[in-house]
């Protein structure tokens, strides 16, 4: 009986020699995403703090500093300045020397006194939507955690008629690395990985050994599987290393099993090889392999819920999201790592990452005669 895997030793051999003699290799596929997750993981934090605060006080009385501190006791403002007038609010807040301009009318002391609604002006920067979300509620929260308090001395109440206990589940403290580090995991293991393998093949053409490759004895799997299985290795170590940046850099605990980690890595890495020895397949020079990956990289940004929730999009890219392998990644990474789920909570994201695998490298051992010349 043939063997289907034949010569896959020798190319095996061959290739991870030349991949641990390809400097600019290693360096490509270990650098960048070192560097993706450090910046991402720091730069990426919606939870804005010292947002600069201007501040126009017409009332100047106890109350009136009162209210100011409970702003910026918040966390999340600071007076950048006081200013004198209307105008100066404006212009302070047109310039972008502060997010929010607060402005306390002169009455505000005495219709607080009188029982009356005493309203407080706050002028907000939007054309920053993460800021001005959050400045926007910090400031309904501030003003209704005032209301309550003057109602109940009003009332002479002690304590609410309703109350809500809200538990935050996984995430308490909120904390922005936990959410978005392990989608930067699977960023930045995609761009190394199909960069890497997407030049495999195509460095064979350029180099002119190709033409060995087709006549020699080597079965198409051998040859296919043989290119893929370094990349792999060097792959899974590079999320070894991210998940230990994750742990012990971010300190975001993992609640998971680490088998089950390992095992979707290992089997999201091997999606991604075959897609990228797909690509490596099609092109004829690296540039083009480049562009071809560009061209399936970038959809993975914005469409597999990175960044923004999947549910909040238009049909069409929800679609597009579906056949992304970062997608499932994404999802059984946040999984496993802040809510500890089981295989029995997420064996249809590993049943769709192994099929997607298995699927890509089958097309691209079946179509190799065909694409490769």
């Amino acid at each position: 009986m043939t063997n289907p895997f034949r010569g896959f030793r020798a190319i095996l051999f061959k290739e991870f020699l030349v991949v641990f003699r390809d400097k600019m290799t290693l360096f490509l596929m270990f650098f960048p995403p070192l560097l993706q997750i450090i910046a991402f993981g720091y730069a990426l934090d919606t939870d804005v703090k010292n947002m600069r605060m201007v501040v126009l006080n017409e009332d100047r009385t106890t109350e009136s500093r009162q209210l100011i501190d409970a702003f910026v006791n918040t966390g999340s403002f600071r007076v950048a300045k006081e200013v004198r007038s209307v105008a100066e609010l404006e212009t302070a807040v047109r310039r972008g020397e502060a997010y929010i301009g607060l402005q306390i009318p002169p009455d505000f002391t005495r219709k607080l006194h009188e029982g009356q609604k005493a309203t407080v002006q706050a002028i907000i920067d939007g054309s920053n939507s993460t800021t001005a979300l959050q400045a926007l509620n910090t400031a309904m929260g501030v003003a209704f955690s005032r209301s309550i308090g003057v109602l109940l001395a009003e009332t002479g109440r002690r304590e609410l008629p309703v109350e809500v206990r809200p538990q935050m589940l996984y995430n308490p403290s909120m904390r922005a690395p936990n959410f978005f580090v392990p989608g930067v995991i699977g960023m930045a293991l995609q761009i190394a990985t199909v960069f890497a393998v997407a030049m495999a093949i195509v460095r064979e053409r350029e180099r002119g050994t190709l033409e060995n490759l087709l006549i020699s004895p080597l079965s198409r799997w051998g040859l296919m599987l043989g290119k893929m299985t370094p990349y792999l290795c060097i792959s899974m170590t590079m999320a070894t290393l991210l998940f230990t940046i994750l742990r012990w850099v971010f300190y975001v605990p993992i609640a998971g099993s680490l088998v089950a980690l390992f095992l979707a890595a290992f089997l999201y890495v091997f999606a991604l090889a075959s897609l990228g020895l797909l690509v490596s397949t099609k092109a004829h020079s690296q540039n083009e392999a480049m562009q071809m990956t560009m061209t399936v990289l970038l959809p993975s940004i914005f469409f597999s819920g990175f960044i923004f929730p999947r549910e909040t999009m238009p049909w069409p890219f929800y679609a597009i999201g579906t056949v992304l392998p970062a997608t499932y990644f994404i999802d059984l990474m946040r999984a496993i790592i802040l809510r500890g789920a089981t295989f029995a909570d997420f064996g249809t994201q590993l049943l769709i990452l192994s099929v997607m695998g298995v699927v890509l490298f089958t097309l691209c051992a079946l179509r190799f005669k065909q694409r490769i010349a």
